[in-house]
């Protein structure tokens, strides 16, 4: 809401008048008088780019569709506001309105996206089309999805939801695997590796094939369509999502020796112990890449899309 005064106005303290409508909004419900006298306003902390603490700047609230946008306009000034530069840091940011508070994250739609999106803004609040026709920046509209359900409404199952579900599933998968490397070790002796009991080595290689098919097609997904999703709508994500997609790169190396060492496996010849060590040793990164991934992206996801329904 604030940009730079005119010369008349130079002595204005531009971040007092905000604090004191902060703290108007923060004492009548939500409500403002004087200048903002029946206009929808929020309230939106995020992380401060540079200062990593909680900034707080009263925006005007825009409804399209059903979701609650503001808009980075500066009243038509040249750059873009501070807020803006926060959420393409951190998009994790609390909103107030009226008597609520919420946590959401801030996506940022571009291209074509964006213009349908500000084509309808324009329609219920016209003065953004003047904003937009004073600079020749083009004015962000940010989106700003509630993570979690609102009060009272049933939790829609989202697709981070979905994502968790799926490693769920990998982890489970993977310590079958490995339970059944142990029979292998636990039937070969303390001495010797003798022949373990009939067609398990090969159920342990039909397995390792089955969970190493799905572990990359899981990952082939992520690579080519979810983590670009993410990178654009949310840019402060990306350097998170170009590590984990360097990690997937480093686990399918490790399936690859692992699978060669499965697919060799010789009962009463091959080292089976050699097998689980390998076993662990992806078990312990898979599982250290599945929790950053959680800890990433899963908001992220729920608060934009529903989980895939199979029928």
């Amino acid at each position: 809401m604030t940009q730079n005064p005119p010369e008349k106005y130079k002595d204005f303290d531009a971040d007092a008048f905000q604090q004191s409508v902060i703290k108007e909004f923060r004492e009548n419900n939500g409500k403002v008088g004087g200048m903002f006298e029946g206009a929808q306003l929020l309230l939106l902390t995020t992380t401060g780019a540079k200062t990593g603490k909680p900034r707080t700047s009263p925006l005007a609230k825009v409804e399209i569709d059903g979701e609650t946008l503001v808009v980075a306009s500066m009243f038509g000034a040249p750059t873009h506001p501070a807020w803006y530069h926060n959420i393409r840091k951190n998009p994790m940011v609390t909103v107030e309105v009226g008597t609520e508070t919420y946590e959401a994250i801030a996506s940022i739609p571009d291209g074509e996206e964006r213009d349908k999106l500000f084509a309808k803004v324009v329609e219920v609040a016209p003065g953004y089309g003047d904003y937009q026709a004073k600079t020749t920046r083009v004015i962000p509209v940010v989106v700003l999805h509630r993570v979690g359900p609102e009060p009272g409404a049933e939790r829609v199952k989202g697709m981070g939801d979905w994502i968790v579900e799926v490693h769920d599933w990998l982890r489970k998968e993977l310590d079958d695997l490995r339970r059944q490397v142990v029979d292998l070790i636990a039937g070969a002796g303390p001495a010797t590796l003798e022949r373990p009991k009939p067609d398990l080595a090969q159920q342990m290689r039909t397995h390792c094939m089955e969970f190493c098919g799905a572990l990359k097609k899981h990952h082939t997904g992520e690579d080519m369509a979810v983590f670009p999703m993410l990178a654009k709508r949310f840019p402060g994500l990306a350097p998170a999502l170009t590590e984990l997609g360097e990690e997937h790169v480093v686990v399918a190396r490790l399936q690859d020796e692992i699978q060669g060492l499965v697919d060799g496996f010789v009962p009463g010849e091959s080292d089976p112990v050699r097998l689980r060590s390998e076993l662990e040793s992806l078990a312990a990164q898979l599982e250290t890449h599945f929790e950053y991934e959680e800890r990433t992206i899963v908001k992220a996801l729920n608060a934009t899309a529903t989980a895939p329904d199979f029928g």
